[in-house]
């Protein structure tokens, strides 16, 4: 990754068609993703044209200016080598899409030129990560490169190409793993509700055995204080390096451990939780989103303690909690997520306290 977790450049020679190719894919892919576009190495740009207050203050000594009217921002800023700006600027969107930058390793379609000439920099290694060739005529007139050809007018093809490549890269090189976030301190139950059992095994096992049919790796999230009493039960532990801030805590812990895992989280605190909910956010996980979550039929809030948090949404969360924001709820409202359907009206029913643990009852 250089920009953003999941891109894809397109990379040519100037006049090989690269940009009207990518207004047709982005056309098309639009209709369900928030595409970002990087255009890059082109000649000066005149957003900050002479005269105008954005070049005067420039001028003046100023390092970066904001302009803004009603539908649009733009950030005029020195070109500078840190990635880390451009990243900030493309988190919010699902992918993105970069028109140049041959020369850098990033994953890339080459547009060939009607001379095929840029394929004399591939067969000499001057080019790399080339996914797939965008031809200008009949790919079968091409020799056999092992990588995919499509014809430049193909647009629903390239366009399905390019998601299925980001997709498969995300779900086979990046693990899914489970966290039992069993951090609270149960003061309104008045005793551990991690331990408590409503079926054959306390909730810190049960919990745990429901994510271990859907994850590679499962481990219980908690702080420091439980980490004695809970290590007799087997369980990979990963204590609280966040403190006082809550669920969130546990949970940038995990990230912290295994930054390039995507996490499903479960709390202790939900006895009617059962697999088919654990499958259904492992199979219907979105990677392009930040995460994947229930909204709850019966409150109509996004539920944060059931759901999918994937590897990009660390940053995201960093950046929150460093402002003073530590609200999973809140972050997955004003996030790009999935939203899922949950079937079961009770199966998130989260148990508190004495009286609603009397009050479990299992059909």
């Amino acid at each position: 990754m250089l920009f953003h977790p999941f891109e894809i450049a397109f990379c040519g020679y100037s006049g090989s068609g690269k940009t009207t190719l990518i207004k047709e894919v982005v056309r098309h892919l639009s209709a369900r993703l928030s595409i970002a576009y990087y255009k890059h190495g082109c000649h000066r740009f005149d957003i900050d044209r002479e005269g105008k207050d954005s070049q005067v203050v420039r001028q003046a000594g100023a390092e970066s200016v904001m302009i803004s009217d009603p539908e649009k921002k733009a950030l005029v800023t020195g070109s500078g080598t840190d990635t880390l700006l451009e990243r900030h600027a493309f988190a919010e969107h699902d992918l993105l899409i970069v028109e140049g930058l041959k020369e850098l390793p990033l994953q890339k379609l080459l547009m060939v030129d009607s001379e095929r000439k840029i394929l004399d920099l591939v067969n000499r290694g001057r080019i790399t990560n080339v996914a797939a060739l965008i031809v200008p005529d009949d790919p079968a007139s091409y020799p056999a490169f092992g990588i995919p050809l499509f014809q430049r007018d193909t647009i629903v093809a390239i366009a399905s190409f390019i998601e299925t490549l980001l997709l498969d890269r995300a779900l086979k090189k990046r693990p899914l793993h489970g966290l039992v976030l069993a951090g609270g301190r149960s003061s309104r139950m008045g005793c551990d509700k991690a331990l408590l059992a409503y079926h054959a095994s306390n909730q810190l096992v049960h919990t745990a055995k429901l994510l271990q049919e859907q994850c590679s790796e499962v481990f219980v999230s908690c702080r420091e204080d439980q980490a004695e009493a809970y290590r007799n039960f087997g369980l990979p532990l990963i204590t609280d390096a966040y403190l006082g801030i809550g669920p969130l805590g546990g949970l940038l812990s995990a990230q912290r451990f295994m930054p390039d895992a995507a996490w499903i989280v479960a709390a202790c605190d939900l006895p009617f939780l059962d697999e088919a909910i654990i499958r259904q956010l492992s199979s219907e996980r979105d990677p392009l989103r930040f995460a994947t979550a229930f909204r709850d039929p019966r409150s109509c809030r996004i539920e944060p303690l059931s759901a999918c948090y994937e590897p990009k949404s660390r940053n995201r969360l960093l950046l929150r909690h460093s402002s003073g924001e530590n609200s999973l709820s809140a972050f997955l409202n004003e996030s790009r997520i999935r939203e899922l359907v949950l079937h079961k009206s009770d199966a998130l029913q989260n148990i508190n306290n004495p009286d609603e643990r009397r009050g479990v009852r299992f059909s």
